[in-house]
C-alpha cells in the first residue's frame, strides 16, 4: 500500500503541528463553486475542514470525509456552532469508501494524490456520487511541478493532467466546464520562488 494511503502516516502529519494548513479554504473551490445554489456536498479528503466549513456558512449541507481522526477532531473542535449542524464529520479510507450514487449536488476533491491503479476508480466513485445537475470538482498537482524544485514527491505516477481527467468522464453524461492547468506562485524549501500548476476540472452532471 501507498504509504500515503494509510491513516497512520497522516495521523502522524497532523500530530505533529497544531495545525497543518493555513486554515483558509482552497482557492480553486472559492473560485469554482461561489456562484452553485448551496444543497448537499460531499468533501473527500477535508483534512483540517477549511472547505468543509467555508461551504456550510454558504448554506450547504457537507459529508466531510477523512482518513485521519487527527484531522478530523482538529476540524470537528472549530467553534462555529451556528454552522456546527450542516456538517457530518466522517473517518473513511477514500481508498475503499464508496458514495451514494448520485447523492450530492457537489463534489469537491482537492490535491488527493494516489497511484493511478489507485486514483482513477476512486475518482470514478467520486463522480459516481455528483446528482444529476451536480457539480464535480478536482483539483490536484499537476506534472509539471516535477520540474520545479518544489517539495513534491518524486513519484510521476501521483500526478494528473486536466486531460487525463476529462477522458474518464462519459461525454453524454458530463459537460466539462474547466479543464485546466493553473500557474500559481509559490516558493520552494529554501525559500526561491517559483511557479506551481494546479490541474483542475469542473464538470456538470447531465444525467
Amino acid at each position: 500500500m501507498n504509504e500515503q494511503a494509510t491513516a497512520q502516516f497522516w495521523d502522524e502529519m497532523y500530530g505533529r503541528a497544531g495545525r497543518v494548513w493555513s486554515g483558509n479554504p482552497n482557492p480553486v473551490l472559492t473560485r469554482e463553486a461561489t456562484d452553485l445554489a448551496p444543497g448537499s456536498a460531499l468533501d473527500a479528503g477535508c483534512g483540517e475542514g477549511a472547505d468543509s466549513y467555508w461551504l456550510a456558512r454558504r448554506g450547504w449541507r457537507v459529508h466531510a470525509v477523512d482518513i485521519s481522526a487527527v484531522a478530523l477532531d482538529r476540524a470537528a473542535s472549530h467553534d462555529e456552532p451556528e454552522i456546527a449542524d450542516r456538517i457530518t464529520w466522517e473517518r473513511g479510507d477514500l481508498t475503499a469508501l464508496v458514495p451514494r450514487p448520485k447523492a450530492y449536488d457537489l463534489v469537491n476533491s482537492q490535491f488527493l494524490h494516489f497511484p493511478r491503479a489507485v486514483r482513477e476508480p476512486l475518482f470514478g466513485r467520486l463522480a459516481d456520487a455528483v446528482a444529476p445537475g451536480g457539480t464535480l470538482l478536482l483539483v490536484g498537482h499537476h506534472p509539471l511541478d516535477l520540474d520545479t524544485t518544489a517539495s513534491r514527491p518524486a513519484e510521476p505516477d501521483l500526478y494528473f493532467t486536466p486531460e487525463e481527467l476529462v477522458a474518464t468522464l462519459d461525454p453524454d453524461s458530463w459537460d466539462v466546464l474547466v479543464a485546466r492547468a493553473d500557474p500559481r506562485g509559490g516558493k520552494d524549501r529554501e525559500g526561491r520562488e517559483l511557479t506551481l500548476h494546479d490541474t483542475v476540472l469542473r464538470a456538470r452532471r447531465r444525467t
